[in-house]
C-alpha cells in the first residue's frame, strides 16, 4: 500500500523530537530508578542515622532541639521531623555555614546525635536534581520541561506512523523477532512503543507539573483554596511553596500557592529571634497538636521563622488523601488556617495522585516495580530508535527524512500542533524557532542542507 501523503512530515517531527528528546529521557529514566529506590537505598546507606533501638519512653522533642542547638550554635534550625516509627530517628534541618541546609539525627530515647547528611551533597540529592535540572538549576529544568513537553510530540507523532493502514497483527501488535535486523529493531521500537504508550504519557504528564514554567502557572491556577478560609487570618506576602528549602518536599503540590499565616503578637522593639519569644509555644506542644489533628507518620513541623512566622505541620505522605498542612500561631497556638485532601479540587487531587504514582509510592513495591517498568520502557524506546536512526543513516549525513514536496496543508496535523502549542507554551514556542530555524538557515545553507539531506 503507498505510503500517505503526510506520513513523511510526521517521520520528519518524530526524527527531530526524537534527537532533542533521547539525551534527556535516558537521564531522567536513570536517575528516576535510583530515586524511585530511595526508601530502600536510604536504609542501606544511612542506616547508621536512620534506624535506632527502641528503649523506654522518647525524649521530649524540645530536650531534642535543645541538643542539637547545643551541638550547632549560632545556626538557624528551621524544621523537625518527629520519628516515623519507634526504630526511627527523629531529623531537624540546620543551616550550614556555607548557606545550605542539612539534616541532623537524632537518637530520640537516649537524645544523643547520630549524624548529619549535606542537603545537597548526597546521592539522593544529585540524583534528583539531575532529574529535575540537569544540574543546571533554571536553564536545566526549562530543557526538562522542554524535553518532555517534546516527548508528546513524539508520542502523537509516533501513534500516527504505527496506526494499521492495511497490515496484519505483525509488525502492528506483534513484532516479527526472525526478519532482518532493521525489521527486528522497527518492530521493537514500533510494537513496543504502542503498548507502552499510555503509561510514557502518564510518565510525563504527571511530572510536568513540578516543572518551573507550565508547573508554576498550572499551579496558580488550580491550586487554590475557598477565600472564606481565611476569613480573620492574618497572611503573609509569602506562600507555603517557601517552607520546600533545601531540594526537600516540605508542603505538597496542592498546597505551595497557600499563603503562609502570620502570628500575631506584640512588638518590644525591631530586634526580634527568629525562634518563638518567651512564653511562646513549644516544639512538644507542636507535637501534641499534631497528635490531636491525627498527623500521618512522617510529618513535620516548620519553626517559625522571624517574630510574625507560624510553626507549620505539614504532611506529605505516601498516600495523597493523608495531606495535610496546618498553619499555627506561635505565642497562642491557635490553628491559624489548615487545608488538606478534602479542601483540594479535582485537578489538584489529580496531580497529587499522578505525583505519588509517579514517585512509586502509593502501593509499595508493586507502584515502585510499575514504575521501574515504565523506566524501562523509556530506555528501550531511546536505543531501539537510535538504533533504527543509524542502521538506516547515509555516511556523513544526519539522515532526516526528506521534506515533502508540494504537500497539501495539513489540517488535522495543524490542529493537533495548535492544541499542544496551546496546552504546552513551549511547544509552541520552540515549533516556531524550529520552523524559523528550518525556514531561514537549514534550507538556505548549502552545507547544512547537504548534511541534512
Amino acid at each position: 500500500m503507498a505510503t500517505p501523503r503526510f506520513y513523511t512530515l510526521a517521520w520528519r517531527w518524530h526524527f527531530y523530537a526524537g534527537l532533542f528528546v533521547v539525551p534527556v529521557m535516558l537521564m531522567l529514566a536513570l536517575t528516576g530508578i535510583v530515586y524511585l529506590f530511595k526508601p530502600q537505598l536510604d536504609v542501606l546507606m544511612y542506616r547508621q542515622q536512620l534506624v535506632v533501638t527502641p528503649q523506654g519512653t522518647a525524649i521530649g522533642a524540645d530536650a531534642q532541639l535543645a541538643t542539637v542547638r547545643n551541638a550547632y550554635p549560632g545556626l538557624a534550625i528551621s524544621k523537625y521531623v518527629p520519628a516515623a516509627a519507634p526504630n526511627q530517628s527523629s531529623a531537624f534541618t540546620v543551616a550550614t555555614r556555607e548557606g545550605g541546609t542539612q539534616t541532623v539525627y537524632v537518637d530520640p530515647y537516649r537524645n544523643t546525635l547520630l549524624g548529619a547528611q549535606d542537603d545537597a551533597d548526597n546521592l539522593q540529592a544529585i540524583t534528583k536534581k539531575l532529574h529535575g535540572e540537569l544540574l543546571l538549576g533554571k536553564t536545566g529544568d526549562f530543557i526538562v520541561e522542554m524535553a518532555a513537553s517534546w516527548a508528546l510530540v513524539l508520542i502523537v507523532s509516533g501513534l500516527y506512523m504505527w496506526w494499521p493502514r492495511g497490515g496484519g497483527v505483525w509488525g502492528t501488535l506483534l513484532p516479527r523477532l526472525r526478519e532482518s535486523k532493521r525489521i527486528f529493531w522497527r518492530d521493537l521500537h514500533v510494537v513496543s512503543g504502542f503498548w507502552g504508550v499510555l503509561l510514557l504519557a502518564f510518565m510525563l504528564l504527571s511530572g510536568l507539573p513540578w516543572s518551573g514554567v507550565w508547573g508554576s502557572q498550572y499551579a496558580k491556577v488550580w491550586s487554590r483554596f475557598p477565600a472564606q478560609m481565611w476569613d480573620d487570618v492574618p497572611k503573609s506576602d509569602q506562600t507555603a511553596a517557601s517552607l520546600n528549602v533545601g531540594g526537600k518536599q516540605t508542603v505538597p503540590w496542592a498546597a505551595e500557592e497557600m499563603p503562609m499565616a502570620k502570628s500575631e503578637h506584640h512588638h518590644h522593639g525591631d530586634d526580634v529571634a527568629a525562634a518563638p519569644a518567651a512564653g511562646g509555644v513549644s516544639l512538644a506542644q507542636m507535637v501534641a497538636i499534631g497528635q490531636r489533628a491525627v498527623m500521618p507518620a512522617g510529618y513535620s513541623i516548620s519553626l517559625p521563622q522571624g517574630s510574625d512566622g507560624v510553626y507549620t505541620l505539614s504532611a506529605f505522605p505516601n498516600d495523597p488523601r493523608h495531606e495535610k498542612t496546618i498553619h499555627v500561631d506561635q505565642y497562642s497556638g491557635k490553628i491559624l488556617a489548615q487545608a488538606g485532601w478534602q479542601d483540594y479540587g479535582v485537578v489538584a487531587r489529580s496531580v497529587e495522585m499522578g505525583v505519588a504514582l509517579h514517585e512509586g509510592k502509593f502501593f509499595g513495591v508493586p507502584n515502585q516495580i510499575l514504575m521501574l517498568f515504565a523506566c524501562l520502557f523509556v530506555i528501550l524506546m531511546s536505543v531501539t530508535g537510535t538504533v533504527m536512526w543509524w542502521q538506516r543513516r547515509p555516511s556523513g549525513r544526519l539522515g532526516a527524512p526528506a521534506t515533502p514536496r508540494q504537500l497539501p496543508f495539513w489540517k488535522t496535523g495543524t490542529a493537533v500542533f495548535v492544541l499542544l502549542a496551546i496546552a504546552f507554551p513551549l511547544v509552541g514556542v520552540s515549533i516556531v524557532a524550529v520552523l524559523l530555524a528550518d525556514w531561514l538557515v537549514l534550507r538556505r545553507v548549502a552545507v547544512l542542507k547537504r548534511a541534512l539531506a
